[in-house]
């Protein structure tokens, strides 16, 4: 399989029967959501309204974001517990001595949300029945989200933790809960930390095309002063037409151990073709050399302690 778009047509034909146009038993239209969608930059984008994430507090002199000088988030906001504070300034300083905070994506573990979908510039979405199945294309990450469900009890945490979802009218709604703190747990390349308490809820929408493109314009502007590209920093191909409608997400995180109240992201998505296959480091043997768009310091990927049966 040569890219994303050629494992997008096989699911599509194959095993995951895309649902388009069909209606939930109460005779509700579901949005047809379905597709291959990216965007330009990383991170969350800011909403209009409500409490200011964490950031990178390094700045170039045009006033853009500097990533590449270091990842100093913010440690100091008012948002953060005194534990998370003391984490994330740890982290800071980890940064600027040179070296790359660790986290899932660079170390190749799980990537749990909403780090996964701050660090990824491509998704592919699948609507079934029973399910909407999220693959992202940097190392094919996989998340099932199971539809008009109920979260386990007892719930036993996994590194992706337990998502359910429905349909609230034109949008989709994801609950996520469960989420197991793995060796580096993260939420964003600034090293913001969270805990065993983490609670996700995601909601999906269409919005208008060119909605969707002055969206990814101003959250670009805050990195860089270059115009958008027509490509993505992986190759992925944006689609022009913006009478063609982009996708939203509404991201809110609630933390209680690591943020002294819920605050909301959001990510916005235009139609895109002709994604790479990207892997990450599995197994450890393969060269870093192999692996330059994974980026960050020598890898630790997860070994089973002990036999699973």
């Amino acid at each position: 399989m040569s890219s994303a778009r050629g494992l997008s047509g096989c699911i599509a034909a194959g095993a995951l029967l895309v649902v388009s146009g069909a209606t939930v038993a109460d005779g509700a239209r579901i949005p047809d959501l379905s597709g291959d969608w990216g965007r330009s930059n990383f991170n969350l984008e800011q909403p209009a309204t409500g409490p200011v994430f964490i950031g990178n507090t390094l700045h170039k002199k045009d006033g853009t974001i500097d990533d590449d000088a270091g990842r100093l988030g913010d440690y100091k906001s008012p948002l953060l517990t005194p534990a998370a504070s003391a984490i994330l300034k740890a982290h800071g300083e980890f940064s600027m001595t040179g070296q790359s905070i660790p986290d899932p994506h660079n170390q190749c573990w799980p990537e749990p949300p909403p780090f996964t979908m701050s660090i990824q510039l491509e998704v592919l979405l699948v609507q079934r029945p029973d399910e909407v199945v999220l693959i992202y294309s940097n190392g094919q990450r996989t998340r099932h989200i199971r539809l008009n469900s109920s979260h386990p009890s007892p719930l036993v945490p996994t590194y992706a933790g337990d998502s359910i979802g429905h349909y609230e009218g034109d949008t989709l709604v994801v609950d996520t809960v469960g989420i197991k703190p793995g060796r580096w747990p993260v939420l964003d390349r600034y090293g913001t930390p969270y805990s065993d308490a983490l609670h996700v809820v995601e909601r999906y929408r269409l919005i208008d095309g060119k909605a969707a493109e002055d969206a990814m314009v101003a959250h670009h502007r805050e990195f860089t002063t270059a115009p958008v590209a027509k490509a993505d920093a992986y190759g992925g191909i944006f689609d022009g037409d913006t009478g063609h409608k982009g996708l939203q997400v509404e991201v809110t995180v609630d933390d209680p151990k690591m943020f002294k109240q819920p605050w909301t992201g959001l990510l916005t998505y235009r139609p895109e073709s002709n994604w790479p296959e990207m892997i990450c480091d599995d197994p450890p043997s393969l060269s870093n050399t192999t692996l330059l768009e994974i980026g960050g310091p020598p890898r630790q990927g997860p070994i089973a302690a002990k036999a699973d049966f």
